[in-house]
């Protein structure tokens, strides 16, 4: 909750006009009030309510217009935020991602002159200048005077122009039927980007098929993706998609949507969030869009509200398939985890089943310490994959529940597939390794399995931590010290660490040190671990104490 100081500081910024009753006035302060103090619970859909009557019985303020656009933008009240983000612009305090807001209406609203002048505004304020090229272009097709978008003479701005340009000169070109100049520039598309990029082939695709290209659209459909496959599907037999990108509101939705996922990292969640809603203001019929949307309001711990984005979605949907995905971890993620199961049981059923629905599945069912069946539907995902390579995820998965469920020689062979496809990927030889390490198993081999994983990720705390005590376990304990020791200091908060460490200094004769370690071990471990700490910390290590 928010303090009464920070709250009254708020309030004091309030303007009530002089032509509103004191009545009026004390209301909208209180619905100030409120929406400060839901808002500060995370509750987003009684904090938006309160600040929309707040702005409106007091529409000259702008800490109200500030507040009200940010939680309309997060919760998706178009017409709040519009409202606010003009109020806003007139005593020019609109934040940086406004004007983002006002294009995308004036491009919904074919006021092309108007969207060319907040184009402008990008460039001279700077903080979206990178994005004018494409825009303009998008405008120029919408003029029917098509110019192809060109980098900007600053380079720094130029390199983030780049990413984007061969996406949009492909659909910009197909939008205006133009299938053979578009396709070098999917294939160039395609070839910057490490992902399938599932929307953009999807969004090519139909359009390719609508242009009567079917072998062009069906060959960039040829990847593992549920919704890719539908679509595929419904173009082999003849029918042509109607979900395209044609307009240049539609465009600049596009280009929103691909920046949001570019700052959909976690220093930049709110502004992916607020980037994605932007992008489904400007194309609200794009299922995708929401889908995005949904998927920043999990990252940032509003799964009820990423839900409501899933509600929209309907079952015939282009991208059903994604939109379910999104569901079932927003439900996971509002701790119903017995309906998230039935949901992922119901998608690995289902005729269209694949790999991934097995493994989310898998995962689910470990999280119920259900281990053994985690790893039949480890294998169920690995069986998909028939002739074609399987990704060595899914073998440590399997192999990781099989451990957990106590089939040791079972779990070991699959970790050792796992190893076989990626030598040199230093989370399977850290969890071979220290599997064996714990099981007092082939600790030579298993040691230079953490050494090598050691050498190729050395700052990562948890495999120094295995190397440390695989030092300790095969009795070099001088050796094991110091390595434990840059373990702690890289995970100061994980009970295993300090807990190993703590051995190794009784081990060594370290007696004081010993029990330092392992009281800071004992306050992050669970209850198990804390009643193995609490006798080594009473009594001294003894080998029915020792760390696992």
């Amino acid at each position: 909750m928010i303090t009464s100081l920070c709250l009254f500081a708020g309030l004091s910024g309030l303007a009530v006009p002089a032509h509103a009753s004191f009545d009026a006035g004390q209301e909208a302060l209180q619905d100030y009030a409120r929406a400060r103090l839901a808002d500060s619970d995370g509750a987003l859909a009684e904090s938006l309510e309160s600040y929309r009557r707040a702005l409106a019985l007091d529409p000259d303020s702008l800490v109200l217009a500030l507040r009200s656009y940010r939680q309309a933008i997060e919760s998706g009240d178009r017409v709040l935020a519009l409202r606010a983000a003009h109020r806003l612009d007139r005593d020019m305090a609109l934040p940086p991602d406004g004007p983002l807001l006002l294009l995308s209406e004036a491009l919904q609203k074919r006021d092309l002159a108007k969207a060319r002048l907040l184009t402008q505004r990008l460039i001279s304020e700077r903080h979206f200048a990178f994005l004018a090229p494409v825009v303009e272009s998008w405008i120029s097709l919408s003029e029917r005077k098509y110019v192809p978008p060109a980098l900007p003479q600053d380079r720094d701005i130029a390199a983030l122009t780049r990413r984007y340009l061969a996406d949009h000169q492909a659909l910009q070109y197909l939008a205006m039927g133009d299938a053979d100049n578009a396709m070098p520039f999917i294939e160039q598309a395609l070839s910057l980007r490490t992902n399938t990029l599932p929307g953009f082939r999807m969004t090519a695709a139909s359009r390719l098929a609508d242009l009567g290209h079917k072998d062009a659209a069906l060959a960039l459909l040829n990847i593992t993706n549920k919704d890719a496959a539908a679509l595929r599907q419904t173009i082999e037999s003849g029918r042509k998609p109607k979900w395209q990108v044609r307009t240049a509101a539609q465009g600049y939705a596009r280009l929103l949507m691909q920046l949001a996922e570019d700052l959909s990292g976690e220093t930049s969640r709110s502004l992916a969030l607020s980037i994605a809603r932007i992008a489904s203001f400007a194309d609200p019929a794009a299922d995708e869009y929401r889908i995005a949307v949904a998927r920043q309001l999990l990252a940032m711990d509003h799964p009820q509200f990423a839900l409501q984005e899933m509600a929209a979605v309907k079952p015939r949907s282009v991208f059903a398939n994604m939109a379910n995905d999104v569901r079932i971890s927003a439900v996971l993620a509002a701790g119903d985890q017995d309906r998230a199961l039935v949901m992922a049981q119901a998608a690995a059923a289902a005729m269209d089943a694949d790999a991934n629905d097995y493994a989310r599945l898998a995962g689910l069912l470990s999280r119920r310490d259900d281990f053994a069946a985690a790893a039949d539907a480890y294998q169920k995902a690995i069986d998909l994959f028939g002739e074609k390579p399987v990704p060595w995820s899914l073998y440590l998965l399997k192999g990781g529940a099989l451990e957990q469920a106590g089939r040791w020689d079972e779990a070991k062979a699959e970790l050792e597939k796992a190893e076989k496809i990626a030598p040199n990927e230093p989370i399977i030889l850290n969890y071979l390794g220290y599997a064996q390490i714990e099981r007092r198993q082939n600790v030579d081999s298993a040691l230079a399995l953490i050494e090598k994983a050691s050498d190729l990720k050395p700052d990562d705390p948890a495999i120094t931590d295995s190397l440390g005590w695989a030092h300790y376990v095969n009795g070099d304990v001088k050796k094991a010290i110091p390595v434990l020791e840059r373990a702690v200091l890289g995970a100061p908060d994980d009970a295993t660490v300090n807990e190993h460490l703590g051995d190794a200094y009784w081990a060594a004769g370290r007696r004081f040190e010993a029990r330092y370690s392992w009281n800071a071990a004992y306050i992050y471990a669970d209850d198990q671990g804390q009643g193995r700490i609490a006798k080594k910390i009473e009594l001294g290590l003894r080998p029915d104490f020792a760390a696992p």
